[in-house]
């Protein structure tokens, strides 16, 4: 693709300083749109000739007819609908197993205790095992299968939806992972949530599924989109914000908070075009998570998962609202020392040197310690008896929404039974030592290497704080809260529904845990207590820290911006220029080959400025890593050194061509492995413009028995590309181990030879309108910017010259201490290649 139209085309004349156009740019695009349209129509009818010649055989038949259903159904449906369709109901499939499979494990815990009733001894050993054995074993697994799959997964949700690539996080072996920790982890029965790692989940799901839709749409026929990174990323980037909503709706059967808490925790700004496609999918995958529950017999009809059944007439007196606000200060307060609590843990297992490596050295023991103390802990015959130990989190929750109040002696035996762990020896010391012990287990167990989320254990602390309160109430005013002439019952269980609300919005900084726990319970009776809460605790908590999931973010050290709000005026009297890295690694339209092999081994940034002349410095455009490695590798790779050799030898021989009756081969390399483990190349090959099923093929392909000649050779890099499935590498070293390769001094020559010219951009992709910043933009104008568009860097440039470059780390690090940087500061406190770490993909 060349790089810039040619200026003759659009009435280019040099003036004074930098010349202009004297004709509108807008007609040349026209004229280029009409070239390219009418080029991909040439294409289709090619396309269509070739299906009327191959029509002749069944197969081709097949294939003509499958392109068209193909077509017929993404252009009358859309590809959309059936995407998020696709994805909500395999979400829900995936949703509903592992919530049976969890139960399954959890009930087993509990039988197998019950079962063992003739003997404490055995009844601790079972209860105490059998987390352990789970918690290890789910350690283990997720150690061996990928690492990525540790944790909750949103905060490298939110840095990849914020537009840093972690492609490891989003690979088929961390599904797995994910999916398996997941389940053992939290059928283990410690205290951990099941809704963050689920939206990761749900991203891993969207990102191959759209390689599913891409492959059935036959992308791969054109072979050049096949073997390049042309893929959308700014859908794929929506599809991801659908993925994270559609994961909370199958969570918990709730689609409106499902989208409105995605877009909470993952998003700075949101693009509206993209809420039609969160309702969308969290409705598909909701419908279905709770329709897989009537066919289990689960439920009668579809309806919330933990139902309740509050009286609606007169929910709650206007006397009760200092209540709720009450547990609104209280869960702010709560939900702040809880983050605290948290980052205290890991700063401990961190700091301390001996203790890290030893738990790096021995990663199974830190989790058996913690489950082992943890379960010792909740034994239903021990401390256990005092907390409800041996109910499951949805019994917990279940219980706590409960209309009953647990304080008062229940009036028949069946409620007696129901409610009797709440009982020992009463619901006010039961409910006081369930918010202690569960608060730092739950602080300690999400710091395990598993999977594991933290949004339910907290839902179900905010509950018991709020059921306190509510039994609390229910004490003081036995026969009710007198309004005129009327006395109302106070309901405990719609202070739980508060204090569930208010905690997990507080640790997570969101307003929509209010609508996830009205589809939680079926009922919107104490929307304005759950309001007042949650606003409270929402406006303390962010006062005191960041979300638990910033906080993680600020742990991992992942490239995220921080928030700007805290940082006050400052922010507008910090200007680029004071902040910016002025030593700028760049290409330029008169580089040789050789400074670009020297800037690539130098450096790993993803994208080069492309500059005119070192002297001028004037900024043509951006290039990606990919593309200059391309390039080179196109002029000095073993590919190009086979055609040349082939070539010489032909001359030698007298300089013939190949023989007519020979047929010419396309040959497609490219390595596989990782970069530090290079294997033998392998390769698609082509012959007569046809892909070949096999690579043994290649022998009988050829005319008259004859070894087929080599017509070109296009080398690929597996870190960069998309390797074809068909690897069969025994043929391909055969195919190119028959021909001539040069000496390693005369290979040293023509490398040499090579590197000295002058770099080519003809078939180099270059940005030509990369984003760039003058030096006097503000601290607080870079900040939005950087988060409405989500970039990673930008150039900074004087009159068109580049003078310097910006990247997240720099705009982080000026948020972080907010102090004035000046230009002589920042060139000597930020080193040149700060980008490394920051700028994943351009």
């Amino acid at each position: 693709m060349a790089l810039q139209p040619d200026k003759r085309q659009l009435g280019y004349e040099q003036t004074l300083m930098y010349g202009r156009y004297t004709r509108e740019l807008g007609q040349y695009a026209k004229r280029e749109a009409q070239r390219l349209r009418d080029e991909q129509e040439r294409r289709r009818q090619l396309e269509d000739d070739l299906l009327k010649y191959e029509e002749r055989t069944y197969w081709h038949r097949s294939k003509a007819n499958f392109r068209w259903f193909r077509d017929w159904v993404f252009t009358k449906i859309g590809e959309d609908w059936i995407f998020l369709s696709l994805l909500g109901i395999i979400m829900a499939l995936l949703s509903f197993a592992m919530d049976y499979t969890i139960a399954k494990f959890q009930t087993a815990h509990v039988e197998l205790f019950r079962m063992l009733s003739y003997s404490a001894g055995l009844q601790f050993l079972a209860w105490v095992g059998f987390p352990v054995v789970f918690m290890v074993f789910s350690a283990g697994f997720v150690h061996l299968v990928s690492a990525n799959a540790i944790g909750s997964g949103i905060p490298e949700m939110k840095t990849i939806l914020r537009g840093v690539v972690l492609k490891e996080y989003l690979n088929f072996r961390t599904l797995v992972s994910k999916i398996v920790g997941l389940s053992t982890s939290l059928g283990s029965g410690l205290p951990l949530g099941k809704e963050g790692p689920f939206v990761h989940i749900a991203s891993i799901v969207s990102t191959m599924l759209s390689k599913m839709i891409i492959t059935f749409k036959g992308i791969f026929e054109d072979k050049r989109m096949y073997y390049s990174k042309g893929q959308n990323e700014s859908r794929n980037s929506e599809m991801l914000a659908a993925a994270c909503a559609i994961g909370v709706a199958c969570n918990f059967a709730a689609p409106i908070g499902g989208v409105l808490f995605s877009i909470e925790v993952t998003s700075t700004y949101f693009a509206v075009r993209n809420y039609w496609r969160g309702f969308f999918g969290s409705v598909c995958g909701a419908f279905v998570f709770r329709l897989l529950a009537v066919w289990n017999k689960e439920e009668e009809t579809i309806t919330a998962l933990f139902k309740t059944n509050f009286r609606i007439d007169f929910p709650f007196d206007v006397q009760e609202l200092v209540a709720f606000s009450f547990i609104g200060v209280v869960c702010g307060l709560g939900g702040s020392l809880f983050v605290y609590l948290h980052r205290r843990i890991v700063d401990f297992n961190r700091s301390h040197k001996r203790w890290s490596n030893f738990l790096i050295k021995n990663r199974l023991i830190y989790p058996l310690v913690v489950s082992l103390v943890i379960s010792s802990i909740t034994f239903p015959l021990g401390l256990g008896q005092f907390m409800a130990g041996e109910l499951t989190q949805k019994q917990q929750i279940n219980e706590l929404f409960s209309n009953y109040t647990l304080g008062n002696e229940p009036e028949d035996v069946n409620q007696e039974n129901i409610y009797k762990p709440w009982h020992r020896p009463n619901v006010f010391v039961t409910l006081a030592v369930f918010i202690v012990m569960q608060f730092w287990m739950t602080a300690v167990s999400v710091t395990l290497p598993v999977p594991a989320g933290v949004f339910i254990p907290v839902f179900t602390i905010g509950a018991a704080f709020g059921r306190l309160v509510g039994e609390c109430m229910a004490a003081w005013f036995k026969e009710g809260i007198r309004n005129g002439d009327t006395l109302n019952k106070v309901i405990p269980g719609g202070y739980a529904v508060v204090g569930a609300a208010a905690l997990s919005g507080s640790v997570t900084h969101t307003i929509s845990t209010s609508v996830i726990v009205f589809e939680l319970t079926g009922q919107i009776t104490h929307i304005l207590p759950v309001m007042i809460a949650v606003l409270i605790a929402n406006a303390i908590s962010q006062l005191l820290t960041p979300s638990f999931y910033d906080s993680i973010i600020q742990i991992k050290k992942l490239p995220y911006l921080p928030d700007i709000s805290h940082a006050g005026s400052k922010t507008f009297n910090i200007y680029v220029e004071d902040i910016m890295v002025r030593n700028v690694k760049f290409i330029s339209w008169l580089s040789t080959y050789a400074d670009l092999q020297i800037l690539l081994d130098d450096s790993m940034l993803q994208s080069f400025p492309l500059v005119d002349a070192p002297e001028s410095m004037v900024l043509l455009g951006s290039v990606q890593r990919v593309e200059l490695e391309y390039m080179l590798d196109s002029q000095i790779g073993r590919a190009r050194r086979l055609l040349v050799v082939k070539e010489r030898n032909q001359i030698e021989d007298g300089g013939g061509s190949p023989a007519k009756d020979k047929e010419k081969v396309t040959v497609v390399e490219f390595h596989a492995g990782s970069k530090d483990n290079v294997q033998q190349p392998t390769a698609v090959i082509t012959a007569n413009g046809q892909e070949l099923q096999d690579l043994s093929d290649l022998a009988g392909s050829s005319q008259m028995g004859e070894e087929p000649t080599i017509d070109s050779v296009f080398t690929y890099d597996a870190q960069t590309t998309e390797i074809p499935k068909r690897r069969k590498s025994q043929y391909v070293a055969r195919a190119l181990e028959k021909f001539d390769d040069m000496t390693p001094e005369e290979q040293r020559e023509w490398e040499a030879e090579q590197l000295a010219k002058q770099l080519n951009f003809t078939d180099c992709h270059v940005d030509p309108a990369p984003f760039q910043l003058v030096e006097r933009t503000s601290l607080h104008k870079i900040h939005s910017m950087f988060s409405l568009l989500g970039l990673n860097h930008a150039y900074v440039t004087t009159l068109g010259r580049l003078v310097g470059v910006l990247a997240l780390k720099e705009i982080r690090i000026a948020i972080e201490k907010g102090a004035t940087y000046r230009g002589s500061r920042a060139r000597s406190g930020l080193s040149s290649n700060t980008m490394d770490s920051e700028v994943s993909s351009s």
